[in-house]
């Protein structure tokens, strides 16, 4: 449907309402002057009608029609009205106008019927004898009361309708000149009313394109005044909110750009929302406006197409390290947290891109240098030990030389086992970082029980009991020579820190999703401030009983790391003076059929 002006639909209405109220006007005062007309010859039939009555008196009878004919002929010459005398029976005894004789019955007209019940009469009517249309007006003629017939007045009413119709023309001419000087006054005022909301529906289209700075001229009728203060405070506010919305969006672009870690922000149609610069050139994304495309179409990394796939689907933070290959292999570090907006409704997700490219190069450079460096202290510390036990032998008597003799040796043994920490930590993270080591599901009782038969020295010499507890058909995913090294460096701790005769339990459970395995002892126990850095390197309790214990500070962080390698966690429960459990927890294996 085509849309009108408004002018267009304003400018007809007046016009229309101009010409109804013409028309209206011309129709009621016709009406009113026909009605005038009619009704002031009415009043005068009426008053000749009286004046003819009383001049009737003894002239109301055949008898003496010739005397009442001419009477009735002379008044009505005179007065320019036709006048007509009925009997009661309907005879018409005169007639001003035509021979009574000649004339039919008159009792029937509704004049004369009106009359001769004692009423007066009045018709308009067409007269068949004169070929006119005329108005009547009966009076009864009464002597003492009795009616003895009517007496009827008529004129013609041609001239009325003449007078009433040249007073319609003139009507008409007025009504088409009042029209005709009313169109353009119309169209002042239409144009006057739309003028305004002309100028503001111009203003708004500014306004949608960005022209805030022109403010509307308040002019106009009230409402129109407030209709564009109205529209100018709008223009002024939304300018101001424009502003600072674009000073934000240039403040999160400059700090999202200056950022070293890489910024994602995907909807929940896995579709790019926001991506900086260090994400576009971890990726090699060369335009960042891409965005609403999906992520598998930008970034090209199945990856990370999976990680944001669980983020979606997830409702906790996530976190996880992947691995860029191209020239140089970059190793990131990828955190996801839901992306809210206002009432909390999630819309995406956030990525977080941390690269740890040069953290893992100088992990695997300070890796490489402890295994030179204890491969190379590996070789004089043999020969030392060597020289040292080949002197102790010919000393057979306490002297001062056997004394330094013993320090050195014990020294050289514990630096051996220092360097066996270390080359046997390096190793295990080399095989984590090159891709893990090779695990396969095995019993796990027989590594428990070689893990307590390689202590069963220490156990004898601090005259601590050792209790298994293990299901023997319970089998987990490992490498065997790992798990008992961890083993036994968990149970050389819990021996160690006990006192003669107590035990030590090595409890192995399989629970709804997981295998536990733990290590528990009645000793001195842990305060807890220790308890979040026990798996640290070099990291000890109380440093004076470790050393004198021979601990290298390395056995928890070998334990911590071969439960890394395994896809497991370590963990402590220890309370001072009961005792401590040291806990590994894996994955459980998925049974097949």
């Amino acid at each position: 449907m085509k849309l009108r002006r408004l002018v267009w639909q304003i400018y007809p209405s007046f016009l229309l309402v101009i010409l109804l109220v013409l028309i209206g006007l011309g129709w009621y005062v016709s009406i009113t002057l026909r009605t005038f007309h009619y009704e002031r010859t009415a009043v005068d039939l009426r008053s000749r009608a009286q004046l003819v009555s009383e001049q009737l008196n003894g002239l109301f009878d055949v008898t003496r029609r010739p005397m009442l004919t001419a009477l009735i002929k002379r008044l009505g010459e005179n007065s320019g009205t036709r006048i007509t005398v009925v009997r009661k029976d309907g005879l018409v005894l005169a007639d001003s106008l035509e021979d009574p004789v000649q004339m039919d019955d008159h009792g029937g007209r509704p004049e004369i019927i009106n009359a001769l019940a004692g009423r007066e009469g009045m018709s308009i009517r067409f007269s068949h004898t004169l070929g006119q249309t005329l108005m009547y007006v009966a009076l009864p003629f009464d002597d003492e009361g009795t009616v003895l017939g009517t007496v009827r007045t008529a004129v013609s009413v041609s001239s009325i309708d003449d007078a009433l119709r040249s007073i319609y023309q003139r009507l008409l001419i007025g009504g088409s000149i009042i029209a005709l000087l009313a169109a353009p006054i119309s169209w002042f005022l239409s144009r006057k009313i739309c003028h305004p909301l002309e100028r503001m529906t111009v203003a708004a289209q500014g306004f949608s394109q960005g022209k805030l700075d022109t403010p509307l001229p308040e002019t106009g009728t009230e409402e129109a005044q407030r209709l564009a203060k109205a529209l100018n405070i709008m223009a002024h506010e939304l300018s101001e909110r424009i502003h600072r919305e674009v000073d934000q969006r240039c403040e999160m672009e400059a700090i999202l750009g200056c950022m070293v870690e890489g910024i994602i922000a995907v909807d929940n149609d896995e579709r790019v929302i926001r991506l900086n610069r260090a994400a576009a050139k971890l990726f090699h994304v060369e335009n960042r406006g891409e965005t609403g495309r999906p992520i598998q179409e930008l970034i090209r990394h199945a990856g990370l197409q999976r990680f944001v796939g669980r983020a979606l689907s997830s409702h906790q933070p996530l976190e996880e390290e992947l691995s860029l290959l191209g020239v140089e292999k970059r190793y990131l570090h990828v955190q996801a947290a839901p992306l809210t907006a206002e009432l909390n409704e999630r819309i995406g997700v956030l990525i977080v891109l941390h690269d740890l490219t040069r953290m893992k190069q100088l992990e695997s450079v300070r890796r490489d240098f402890v295994a030179n460096v204890s491969h190379e202290l590996k070789t004089p510390i043999t020969a030392i030990r060597g020289a040292v036990e080949t002197l102790l032998d010919e000393h057979k008597k306490e002297s001062a030389e056997l004394q330094f003799l013993q320090i050195i040796f014990k020294q050289s043994e514990r630096l051996n086992a220092l360097v066996e920490d270390l080359l046997d930590l390096s190793r295990i993270e080399q095989g984590v970082n090159e891709g893990g080591w090779e695990l396969k599901p095995a019993p796990l009782l027989p590594v428990l029980k070689s893990a307590g038969n390689a202590c069963e020295s220490l156990l004898e010499q601090r005259q601590v009991s050792l209790e298994v507890d293990c299901p023997a058909g319970l089998q987990l995913r490992m490498n065997p020579q790992l798990m008992e090294q961890a083993v036994i460096n968990l149970l050389s701790n819990a021996v160690k820190y006990s006192d003669p005769g107590n035990r030590v339990i090595i409890k192995a459970s399989e629970l709804e999703d997981r295998i536990l395995l733990q290590v528990q002892d009645f000793g001195c126990g842990i305060e807890e401030k220790h308890q979040a850095r026990l798996f640290e390197r070099f990291y000890r309790v109380d440093l004076a009983r470790s050393r004198s214990l021979g601990g290298t500070g390395l056995g928890l962080a070998i334990v911590k790391h071969i439960a890394l390698a395994h896809q497991g966690e370590v963990q402590v429960r220890s309370t001072p003076g009961q005792g401590s459990v040291f806990s590994m927890v894996f994955a459980k294996l998925k049974r097949v059929g």
